[in-house]
């Protein structure tokens, strides 16, 4: 799968509880259609958001279904969970972001959850000058996001600015909040400049000042609370300890990776 890794490993100290954001997708079929065979996740969550084209999806908690432009898809790994995300072959452009957000240690082994929630489903803010909010989770100008049962305090807002159009917003106080350019590029405040394809980390509280350039900008702008933990990473397993991460491979080599649920 083609992607770009906007912020990974490296930057985990800084946006904690987010470990990658990933912007994956292209016009042409050859760089996608391999897709996410089947594969493990555990202690985290997985955000996939879909801007163009359609991906097929199933996993072993016996969920199946399609996610749509403009669809979510917030699954909870918790103890462990078996998915493939398979995109179908497009005319044109098939593309999405996906976000992982750590769990803290105590909900690292909770029961598997899937959300998928359809583009119909997601409130817009209209704000003039052909700019709009689409509030997936958390709240934006008295409007709350559909997605509101989640174990880390989560804000994710997608941001469609018009042309050299401003926008304000308040830091959620104590969180860590960052910018995900995916189309145009923003000014931040007077100085800071934004492309394409980049992400800006912000201040945790105050007001963001946001202007979009000629061509408009479209973004994420997300918040969540710091969980500071220690986190030992593997591949698609994220735990507190190695020990558990070892642990973890280990139930997958002899098939005990799956919890049963009562």
């Amino acid at each position: 799968m083609r992607l770009t890794r906007m912020f990974g490993h490296n930057e985990v100290a800084d946006l904690d509880p987010f470990l990658l954001l990933d912007l994956f997708g292209s016009n042409r079929a050859e760089d996608y259609i391999a897709g996410f065979p089947m594969h493990p996740h555990r202690g985290i969550e997985t955000v996939t958001y879909m801007l163009d084209g359609y991906v097929d999806h199933r996993d072993s908690t016996g969920t199946k279904g399609t996610i749509g432009p403009g669809d979510v898809q917030w699954m909870t790994a918790g103890s462990g969970i078996m998915h493939e995300e398979m995109p179908r072959r497009s005319d044109g452009w098939m593309r999405g972001l996906q976000l992982w957000v750590n769990l803290p240690r105590v909900s690292k082994m909770i029961t598997p959850k899937y959300r998928g929630i359809v583009k119909a489903d997601i409130p817009i803010v209209h704000l003039g000058n052909s700019s709009s909010i689409k509030v997936l989770s958390g709240e934006f100008h008295d409007t709350k996001g559909p997605i509101d049962d989640l174990t880390v305090k989560v804000e994710y807002l997608d941001v469609n600015l018009g042309p050299q159009a401003s926008f304000e917003h308040s830091a959620p106080k104590g969180m860590n909040t960052f910018v995900a350019m995916y189309d145009g590029s923003i000014g931040i405040g007077d100085t800071k400049d934004v492309p394409s394809e980049c992400v800006a980390l912000l201040g945790d509280e105050g007001v963001i000042k946001v202007k979009s350039g000629m061509n408009g900008a479209k973004f994420l702008l997300v918040s969540g609370t710091a969980l500071k933990e220690p986190i030992a990473w593997g591949g698609p397993i994220v735990m507190n300890s190695d020990e558990e991460l070892n642990q973890a491979f280990v139930e997958i080599r002899n098939r005990t990776f799956i919890k049963k649920t009562r």
